[in-house]
This record gives structure tokens, C-alpha cells and sequence, in this order.
């Protein structure tokens, strides 16, 4: 699924108008229909509704909602926000079709605003801006975005929270931005949705069918996309009838310091729940007998250090190598990890503690294998980028990184986003917060891993691995819940993740 920057949103809307051809005020109406749909599903006639309108198009929807939201029997009152007494064409008539319903509650403020009570069954419909705000809101409808925050009411935003821009925000005032309850988009998301420091504005968005161009969404360009379930199964390579194991790749693991066996026993197994053919574990000789019983399945090559990873292997050997979960930062350690990646040419997956140490050696970066795979944490991420303040920032920087060392970047998080060196940048919509706990990110790097040996190509491992991993994340919380899930559970629920994507 395509996510545009505002500006294309309004040429789809364009498109529409022209191609399909219909009205932009029947567009309008089209799009104040599904979002009056979606409020009445979710809450009864008896709940009070106030909207507040704009007075541009966002206020033309709001103003639409409340003549049909009126005529199935809801109590609303409306505030129709117009200082400058100017009103977009469709406004304006959704304005005088309001006014013809009888006893309708309705007040056009132009100077002074008397706030209506707002309690907690209240529900506030938010249709003050939308997608085509390129400033801080300030003055009057400031201040009516800072009533409606303070209020207990329920609020959902019409396409936009009022006050949020739909990609960068880095100079916004968050003070002046409508704190949704939920926020009912338009035909597709919005890049701010998918940014942690949007949640407290967005809340739960969902997606509303306004029937927008098909083919002007298709022709339209752009460089952010939301996968789907629909991307991700033709990328599942069928296992022929012949198959054997030499034909699904040797992957290497080069993890797990002395008292950190649980990273690599957590990768190894994702890994080999994966589809991996071989998979050869290097770690520190003490780790040996534990490795050999958690995961017989594995090869256990011993390093000459019995408590750290000092002696880089043959990268030769094998398909793609992963190297990080528990690797710890010693010097020793430090400098085997600096000398695999100068001598490798296999592509490589960089997590944990191996990203933190080219952090404190950032010209490492120009030696890593091209079509490598980096799966940092923000955290991570700007140890090697430097601090960031915002999510749009750090993007920014991946997309740099991904672009000057020629590797794909998978920045962890939710709605994670796998960057390639094209500047391309999808985003994950599976997975949830019972994932933030430790050795999901360690599952995550096996996965990866696992594809990469057997051949899918960088991205394909990445976004693939990235979904599948979220998906047996969704499926150990049906089962477990959120608070009781651990990162083995997402490991046991990877054989029904792979089995549901691999179905045809």
C-alpha cells in the first residue's frame, strides 16, 4: 500500500475528480458518508456529538458528517470556525444544506467562541484541518485545539488530527495539535501515523474507502509504502519435490558471549524455523555444551577464546553470516569484528552489540559487504548516525546510511521500516507491544538470516523476516496475551506464521 505525502493526496483527489468524473463536492459527500458509517458502527445514536469545522474542505466533511449524522437520529451541536469570513466552495454548501435542517444545532463563529460543556460521553468530531496544513496552528484555533484537549470526551479527527502534518513535524508546537482518540483517514495512511511521538495526536487510526482512483493511485509515485499480506506471499520460494538441504543455503552465526548463550540459542532456532538448509553457530568455547543441547539441529564451532567472539571465521564457507546478538564490546572482540567485516564479501546481517561497535568505529561502514542488512534499534541507529530528535529525523538518517554504504536498514520498532539504498522505505504494520521484550530482536536477526542464505535478495529477506516475525508475534499473543509473551513464543509460533503465507 502506497503512503503519499500530502500534496499527492490532493492530486488523487484531482485525479478522481477528472477520471471518474465526479464532483469534488460529491466526492466530498462520498468520503462524510464512509466516515458517518464508521462512527455509527462503533458508537450508538444516543451519544452527544460536537464537531468542530474548519473552514476549508476538512470543515466541508465535518459539516457533511453532521447533516447526516442529524438525519439518522444523533443530538449534534456544530461550530463552524470562519474568522476570516472566507469558506472553501464545498464548505459553503455543505454549510447551507446544514442550515435547512430543522432545529439544528448550529453556530457560526467568526469573532467570539462560547465553549459548549464537554464531559466524558461526549464525542468530538474533529474536522478543524487537514492534510493541507504547512504551519503551527496559533491564535483562536489554537486555542480551541487546547479546550478540546483538556476535555474527557472522545475525540476522533477526520482524516488529521487538526494541527499534525502529514510528514514532518520537526518544527511543529505540540501544544497546539488535537490529541485524537482515533483518527478516520482517507483511502490511505499518512506517513505521521507511523511515527511513536504521533501515537499521543493519531491514537488508532483506521483506513475509510472514499473510492479514490485505482489508477491514479497506481501512477502516482512515491517512496513509503505499508506492506500487506498481499507483498509478502508471492516473495515465499515453493520447496520443489527433490529438494535437499544443500540447496537452502549455509548461514553462520557469529553470536553469544559467555553468559549471553540465550542470544545466539534465540537466533539459531528462529533461524532454523526459517527454512535454513545448514546453520554453522560460532561462539565462545564455554558456550559450547549449552548450544549443543538447546539446538542440536546447529553446527557449534568454538571460538579460541572460551568467554568472547576473538577469531573471525571464513566467510567463504557460507551463504550470509549474522553477527551481534550478545556479542558484548571488548577490545578483543572489537577488533575480530572489525577484521570479519574488512575481509567478507558474503552479505552479512549486523545486530546488537556489533552495530554499537561501529558506532565507535563509523569508518568500519565503508567495508561492509554491499547488500548487507543492518537491524538496529533507534538507539542503535544513532550511536552510528548520531542523535536525532524525532522519528522523521532518524528515517532521514537511515535512509542516508542505506544510501552511502549500500545496505538495507530494518530500524526496529513498531510500524518498523526496512530502508533499501533506493531510497524506498516500507513500512511493517504486523506485530505488537508484547514484542518489546528481550530476544525479539535476536529472533528477528535469525530469520533475516535464514533468508538471506537461501537466497532471497536483500530486500526480500527484509521485508519478508521483518512481517513474518511481527506475525508470530500477533499469533503468541492470541494465545498468551501481551504481558505474559516471551521471545520464545514468538519463535514456536513461526512454523503457523510461515505455513499461513506460504499457502496459496
Amino acid at each position: 500500500m502506497k503512503i503519499f505525502p500530502g500534496i499527492s493526496l490532493k492530486v488523487l483527489d484531482e485525479y478522481t475528480i477528472e477520471h471518474e468524473p465526479i464532483s469534488s463536492l460529491d466526492l466530498m459527500e462520498r468520503a462524510a458518508q464512509a466516515f458517518t458509517n464508521a462512527v455509527v458502527a462503533q458508537w450508538p445514536h444516543t451519544t452527544p456529538v460536537t464537531i468542530f469545522a474548519g473552514p476549508g474542505n476538512n470543515g466541508g466533511d465535518a459539516l457533511a458528517v453532521a447533516r447526516m449524522l442529524l438525519q439518522i437520529g444523533y443530538q449534534v451541536n456544530t461550530f463552524l470556525f470562519n474568522p476570516k469570513g472566507e469558506l472553501s466552495e464545498e464548505c459553503q454548501t455543505n454549510k447551507e444544506l446544514l442550515e435547512m435542517i430543522d432545529d439544528v444545532d448550529f453556530t457560526e463563529v467568526t469573532t467570539q467562541f462560547t465553549p459548549p460543556p464537554l464531559t466524558k460521553d461526549h464525542l468530538v468530531i474533529d474536522g478543524l484541518f487537514g492534510i493541507g496544513l504547512n504551519k503551527p496552528l496559533a491564535g483562536g484555533f489554537a486555542a480551541v485545539v487546547k479546550y478540546i484537549n483538556i476535555s474527557k470526551a472522545t475525540v476522533v479527527a477526520i482524516d488529521m488530527p487538526s494541527g499534525l502534518m502529514t510528514e514532518d513535524n520537526t518544527f511543529n508546537n505540540r501544544t497546539t495539535i488535537v490529541h485524537a482518540d482515533y483518527t478516520f483517514s482517507m483511502q490511505l495512511p499518512k506517513l505521521a501515523f507511523l511515527f511513536a511521538e504521533n501515537y499521543d495526536f493519531v491514537g488508532e487510526w483506521k483506513l475509510l474507502d472514499i473510492g479514490l482512483s485505482q489508477e491514479g493511485i497506481d501512477e502516482e509515485d512515491t517512496d513509503c509504502y505499508l506492506l500487506e499480506e498481499k507483498d509478502i506471499k508471492p516473495l515465499i520460494k515453493p520447496r520443489k519435490k527433490f529438494a535437499h538441504k544443500g540447496i537452502f543455503g549455509h548461514a553462520a552465526l557469529i553470536a553469544g558471549a559467555y553468559g549471553m548463550a540465550g542470544s545466539a540459542i534465540l537466533a539459531a532456532k528462529a533461524c532454523l524455523r526459517s527454512g535454513v538448509g545448514l546453520l554453522t553457530v560460532h561462539t565462545p568455547a564455554l558456550n559450547n555444551n549449552i548450544l549443543q543441547t538447546a539446538v542440536p539441529e546447529a553446527i557449534v564451532e568454538a571460538d579460541i577464546n572460551e568467554y568472547f567472539f576473538t577469531s573471525p571465521i571464513d566467510a567463504d564457507d557460507y551463504q550470509a553470516i549474522c553477527i551481534g546478538p550478545g556479542l558484548k564490546q571488548n577490545n578483543e572482540t572489537e577488533f575480530a569484528l572489525l577484521e570479519q567485516i574488512n575481509n567478507c564479501q558474503t552479505p552479512m546481517v549486523i545486530d546488537a552489540d556489533a552495530l554499537n561497535i561501529l558506532g565507535k568505529h563509523r569508518q568500519a561502514l565503508t567495508s561492509i559487504p554491499k547488500g548487507s542488512i543492518l537491524t538496529p534499534h533507534p538507539k542503535e541507529l544513532e550511536r552510528i548516525t548520531g542523535k536525532c530528535h524525532n522519528s522523521f529525523e532518524r528515517m532521514s538518517k537511515a535512509c542516508e546510511l542505506a544510501h552511502n554504504f549500500k545496505v538495507y536498514i530494518v530500524l526496529k520498532g513498531a510500524y518498523t521500516a526496512i530502508i533499501t539504498p533506493h531510497g524506498k522505505i516500507f513500512f511493517n504494520p504486523t506485530g505488537n507491544p508484547g514484542m518489546a521484550t528481550a530476544g525479539s530482536g535476536d529472533v528477528l536477526s535469525g530469520i533475516i538470516l535464514s533468508l538471506l542464505a537461501q537466497g532471497y535478495t536483500p530486500e526480500e529477506a527484509a521485508k519478508t523476516g521483518v512481517y513474518v516475525h511481527g506475525m508470530a508475534g500477533d499469533l503468541a499473543k492470541e494465545q498468551l496475551g501481551m504481558m505474559g509473551m516471551k521471545a520464545g513464543d514468538i519463535i514456536s509460533a513461526l512454523p503457523t506464521a510461515w505455513q499461513h503465507l506460504s499457502s496459496q
